[in-house]
């Protein structure tokens, strides 16, 4: 498995951020970056969810329709949809309509529209592993589809019913929100971002 690799700047990146602009720019600028907040936590955790079984270039060229789709993954207003909300969603081809996800967003956004404001972001960042115990990775070999961290995510937030979070969805979502940073060694995104 490949290192770091340049890209058209020289560069070094992570190999699975070069194959297409929207890849490059998702990999400098957000991909391992924190996040926190309810809202912005959702809405990751709704699109590593739909991205399951799909490649996730796949999402990040629909996320802006997602977003409308969704009023912005707001919880307090995605629980408020209704019987007629699914439907259109279901019918939204600028979306990935796959009836048991739609489903989860729905039932989730019920749930979490319930949770103190603060939990989601306090729940999952509690499974945040202490980087001083992680190297960083070498090789795209090195970087893990699955930990105990993630496993014990997935776990909390099936306990408490959070739908369509397996241990898999659960670390590619540490990853995407910089709970875990596994930009490769020499990327030059490790750390926080490509520097301009």
């Amino acid at each position: 498995m490949s290192g770091a690799l340049p890209a058209d700047d020289g560069r070094p990146r992570c190999p699975w951020g070069l194959s297409a602009a929207d890849y490059l720019a998702y990999h400098d600028d957000e991909w391992g970056r924190p996040v926190h907040g309810d809202d912005a936590l959702f809405e990751r955790l709704c699109l590593e969810a739909f991205q399951s079984g799909l490649s996730w270039i796949t999402i990040l060229r629909r996320r802006e329709t997602f977003r409308t789709a969704f009023e912005g993954f707001r919880i307090e207003a995605v629980a408020r949809f209704t019987g007629a909300d699914r439907e259109r969603l279901l019918a939204d081809p600028g979306i990935i309509r796959n009836r048991a996800k739609v489903d989860a967003t729905l039932a989730n956004a019920k749930l979490l529209a319930d949770w103190p404001a603060g939990e989601l972001d306090e729940l999952i960042w509690s499974h945040a592993p202490d980087p001083a115990g992680r190297p960083a990775p070498r090789t795209l070999a090195d970087v893990p589809a699955v930990t105990p961290e993630s496993t014990a995510l997935a776990k909390a937030l099936k306990k408490r019913s959070i739908r369509f979070v397996g241990p898999t969805t659960a670390y590619a979502l540490m990853q995407a929100c910089g709970l875990v940073d596994d930009h490769l060694a020499d990327c030059v995104a490790r750390g926080g971002g490509v520097p301009r």
